[in-house]
């Protein structure tokens, strides 16, 4: 029966409150007494009319006045308006203990301790506004008995002393069983308003416990109050150890500025901040000789807000609640990004230096086989000699060696770059073929001026390697060297045994390399001051093929220079040929010593 009751309630509830279960409560409480006590009366009316007969116009009236309760909860059910209706039930309730209070001796009347109900009713709408409302309602109700007592202006109750006591306990009586029913409906809803908090306690427990986010209350000054489980997953600590400043401990050295002063500003702003940080997490893992900790750092993201637009609290204690989350993928993501970009436009720098370079070095020559060939097509005209022709023919000749050298030189580094450069180790004597190197490039010496130095000892092991790879490198260093040395200097190559590697070192006086510079020495087609302004001829491939080469071999190429002092390269091969390493150090060193390169070995002497 009572559930069936409690049914047609809920079929009546206002739709705002069917979804909340304390508005729910509260209108169940509100609506239930009244539709009860209005039925009990109604259902009573009967009988009272068969045991007294007819009743009087006071009794009419009260009977009517049942007809309220039952409008009360029909507005409440139509309006939702939880305030208003108790409202209304205050002033009902009042209106009638007045009436009867009135027509039954006025302030000593057996109505007039209903008064006392009004504001106790009034209690269960948990709002200061109608509880002031009823109370005030309640004594100006009291206090219009009183005044219209000491007027004369009520009737003279019957002087019935036993009916009048009777009335008297009948209206104590009832009106402390009302009481206590709102007092049991009271205890109904505080309980409900208890065992709600705690579903919603549990609620967001498992919520905090269960999500990959970090919750965390802090104070302005970053330590921390509270923080959620999820921290443990997350950095591999236990909770008792980041409260306090322990998560602040955590935080890199260089994001902690930024740190602190999002929680600065949103604790004295009163808007959300975002910010971005490094947190160190302990990972451990396990090693040869027990459990060690290796520590490292992710990237988080905070998101912070005032705790007081929340609880109210002062501005001296505010606080902040941040929600962490781990965003080291993004930020891997951007770096590759990043580096996928800076890719790109070092591919494109090198696109627009290969078509500049390239340019220049076929152009040249291309112009020189076009315009020779020209005139010895026209030689009756222009009357050529003999030697003239043959001039012009060498002319020809060498431009079309030169452009052959840069094609080769291309299609090298694109093999290297593709992995199809084919390296056929072999034993070799370096001493000899460094001799020979030296050899065809003292012409091109002797035509600029340049002394050239040979320094390799005859005791120089032989080694297992490509032979003409081995040249290549020492023909494309020295011809560097010649071409960026200035007339009158000098350029010494030497080789010696270091260990388990050979050491060719070429040095020269010549005009240097700047620092910026220097980093990129070994990048396809890149060449040492601005493409536009060089000097020298060459399309930027020496070193790079020479790194490339070196790389090969397992070796290492470091570059020394500075500006108007010289340069010095220096490569290192292993004896024994190894598997290739893909990459080869080039460092950005101090000139070296001139008194390092006084070695007492076998000297060849190339000068004008």
């Amino acid at each position: 029966m009572l559930s069936i009751f409690r049914d047609c309630l809920d079929a009546l509830l206002h739709p705002s409150a069917r979804y909340d279960a304390l508005t729910r409560a509260r209108h169940r409480a509100f609506m239930a007494p009244r539709l009860l006590g209005s039925l009990a009366a109604f259902a009573a009316f009967p009988v009272y009319l068969a045991m007294r007969g007819a009743p009087n116009a006071l009794e009419v009236a009260a009977f009517t006045w049942l007809i309220a309760p039952i409008l009360l909860s029909w507005f409440l059910s139509r309006t939702g308006r939880y305030e208003g209706a108790h409202v209304l039930s205050s002033l009902a309730l009042a209106g009638l203990v007045v009436t009867i209070a009135m027509s039954t001796g006025g302030i000593e009347s057996f109505a007039a301790i209903w008064l006392v109900v009004v504001p106790l009713e009034a209690a269960l709408s948990a709002s200061r506004r109608v509880v002031a409302f009823a109370s005030a309602l309640a004594l100006a109700c009291a206090s219009l008995l009183i005044v219209l007592g000491h007027l004369d202006m009520l009737p003279v109750p019957e002087a019935n002393t036993g009916l009048r006591a009777f009335f008297m306990g009948f209206g104590v009586a009832s009106a402390t069983l009302y009481a206590a029913g709102l007092a049991f409906g009271a205890e109904s809803l505080a309980r409900t308003s208890v065992s709600l908090l705690y579903v919603e306690e549990d609620r967001y427990r498992l919520l905090a416990r269960n999500m990959s986010d970090v919750i965390s209350r802090h104070h302005r000054n970053g330590m921390v109050q509270f923080i959620s489980p999820a921290a443990e997953a997350m950095l591999g600590a236990p909770v008792a150890r980041l409260l306090g400043h322990g998560l602040f401990d955590r935080v890199h050295v260089a994001d902690r500025p930024a740190y602190l002063t999002a929680l600065s500003d949103a604790a004295r702003g009163g808007e959300a901040r975002s910010v971005e940080f490094r947190l160190r997490r302990d990972a451990p893992r396990s090693r040869e000789r027990g459990q060690n900790t290796q520590v490292d750092f992710i990237w988080v993201e905070m998101r912070c807000r005032p705790l007081e637009q929340v609880l109210g609290t002062a501005a001296a204690e505010a606080e902040v609640v941040a929600v962490m989350r781990d965003v080291t993928d993004r930020k891997t993501q951007e770096q590759a990004l990043d580096l996928a970009r800076t890719a790109a436009e070092h591919a494109d720098a090198s696109k627009t230096r290969f078509l500049a370079t390239m340019s220049h070095e076929l152009r040249t020559p291309l112009n020189a086989i076009i315009g020779f060939s020209e005139m010895i097509v026209q030689e009756d005209a222009l009357m050529l000699d003999a030697a003239r022709r043959k001039e012009y023919a060498q002319l020809i000749n060498d431009s079309g060696q030169h452009l052959l050298s840069v094609v080769n030189g291309i299609l090298d580094m694109s093999k290297m770059e593709t992995g199809n450069f084919e390296i056929t180790p072999e034993p070799f004597e370096p001493r000899t073929a460094l001799i020979n190197c030296c050899n065809l490039l003292a012409l091109k010496a002797r035509e600029n001026a340049i002394d050239l130095v040979t320094r390799a000892p005859e005791n120089l092991p032989y080694m297992t390697g490509d032979p003409r790879a081995f040249k290549q490198i020492a023909l494309n260093l020295v011809s560097n060297a010649i071409k960026f040395t200035e007339r009158g200097g000098s350029v010494t190559v030497s080789a010696g045994v270091e260990g388990s590697r050979l050491v060719l070192r070429v040095v020269d006086t010549g005009v240097g390399i700047a620092a910026d510079d220097l980093k990129r020495v070994g990048d396809p087609f890149f060449q040492a001051g601005k493409t536009y302004q060089r000097r020298h001829e060459g399309t930027g491939l020496g070193l790079s093929i020479v790194k490339s080469l070196v790389a090969l071999h397992s070796g290492e190429m470091t570059v020394q220079s500075r500006i108007d002092e010289g340069t010095t390269v220096t490569v290192a091969l292993p004896l024994a040929f190894t598997s290739p390493v893909p990459t080869s150090n080039i460092a950005t060193l101090t000139p070296p010593s001139r008194s390092a390169t006084q070695d007492q070995v076998h000297q060849v002497k190339k000068s004008a």
